[in-house]
């Protein structure tokens, strides 16, 4: 069975406490001492005791160590500044290009609309009608696409709807209005045929007015 962690906290008798303190402190001091020895390491302890009373070790001296370290983290302090600095002068640089870019993506833009053109020169006119050129070439050709797609799709949707007409006329018995227009179309043909080998044609049929009685014949 695994034990949970014990929380540890201030012990409350003041005995136990102070025993405690000096069996801590005297095994932390022989640690910074074997420290020093056996690593060949600078180590400088300083302990304070719930009274006040100084408790120190130092491989050297500690106020050497701590001004060795105050040293230590003041040129810390001065590599970050640094790095700090030259990180903002980076972003700073970053930012002037991005805003150069801007301009000048701004200064093509209202070229390309027709304005700003006093001061350019007739290669910068030639490249610019290009671009234009080139534009309303791929936009025609967009067009085109746009248009065979939206003609694709109601060629499809007639499909569609002229079988679904076909199916609903089957189950209704009625004829479809093409095929009755074929038929209708067919016969005032045929009665023209008819017509024609009869001999009554549109020229023996007499449209003109009279007035008065009409004439003998």
């Amino acid at each position: 069975m695994v034990r949970g962690k014990t929380q540890m906290r201030r012990i409350e008798n003041a005995t136990s406490r102070q025993v405690t303190f000096s069996k801590r402190r005297n095994g932390l001091l022989k640690k910074a001492f074997e420290l020093s020895v056996l690593c060949d390491a600078e180590v400088a302890l300083v302990i304070f005791s719930p009274r006040g009373k100084l408790y120190e070790f130092a491989s050297s001296s500690v106020q050497d160590t701590i001004e060795r370290y105050m040293k230590h983290t003041k040129d810390k302090r001065k590599e970050e500044k640094r790095s700090t600095e030259h990180e903002i002068q980076l972003y700073k640089q970053e930012t002037a290009d991005l805003m150069t870019k801007i301009e000048l993506l701004e200064a093509s833009k209202r070229k390309l609309l027709g304005g700003g053109l006093g001061d350019c020169s007739i290669e910068e006119l030639q490249q610019i009608e290009q671009q234009l050129e080139m534009s309303v070439s791929n936009i025609r050709a967009r067009k085109t696409q746009v248009f065979k797609e939206q003609i694709e799709e109601l060629k499809e949707k007639e499909m569609v709807l002229t079988a679904e007409n076909a199916m609903l006329c089957d189950k209704c018995g009625v004829q479809p209005q093409q095929e009755a227009a074929k038929e209708l179309f067919g016969w005032n043909s045929s009665s023209s045929l008819r017509e024609s080998s009869s001999g009554v044609t549109s020229e023996d049929v007499e449209t003109q007015l009279f007035i008065g009685p009409p004439p003998g014949r």
